[in-house]
């Protein structure tokens, strides 16, 4: 992953915008997203190769509004990008703007009250889960993630809760079982 500031604007200036630029999101991929998005305060174009429905669950929960595929990214449509991201306006290509659409209009049909549907993990749970699969501890994983490490556990017993999952193992053996990783 690369991240480039617009040359008019220091990094840190409240106006600038960051642009990702990544093939494929991985969990560090994810995490650094966040943490450029909310604890920085950055306003974030992501120009990417590939975006399957979880993790572009994961780009809007980590606050990203902007994004175009990297074989779309001409100097024209970055600059539309990057001046609607300014505006703290959202720029998305079409067909990924349909996938999400049909995705929240599944989870709303699927939920009462924003709850999740019984046997499917959230994005963030699911996020969690791919790093537990490989192998790395509590604290290690709220490092990642930039969570406290009292929210990973939590996650994860919300969602071995919800899912009767007995623990780490069998929630990533049923995550993977389901194709969810």
């Amino acid at each position: 992953m690369r991240v480039l500031s617009d040359s008019g604007h220091p990094l840190g200036d409240s106006t600038a915008v960051a642009l990702v630029l990544d093939d494929r999101l991985d969990v560090k991929s994810v995490a650094r997203l966040r943490k450029l998005a909310a604890d920085y305060g950055k306003r974030v174009v992501l120009v990417i190769g590939e975006l399957d429905e979880h993790r572009l669950d994961l780009v809007i929960e980590a606050g990203i509004l902007s994004v175009v595929w990297r074989h779309q990214a001409t100097p024209a449509q970055l600059v539309k990008a990057i001046r609607a991201t300014a505006r703290n306006e959202g720029d998305m290509p079409g067909d990924l703007l349909r996938r999400l659409l049909a995705h929240l209009e599944r989870q709303a049909r699927g939920t009462v009250l924003s709850t999740v549907a019984t046997g499917r993990p959230t994005g963030r749970e699911l996020n969690v889960l791919e790093l537990v699969a490989h192998g790395l501890g509590t604290k290690e994983i709220a490092e990642q993630l930039s969570y406290s490490e009292r929210t990973i556990k939590g996650i994860l017993h919300d969602v071995m809760t919800r899912l009767n999952l007995r623990n780490r193992a069998h929630a990533v053996a049923y995550a993977i079982r389901e194709g969810y990783m």
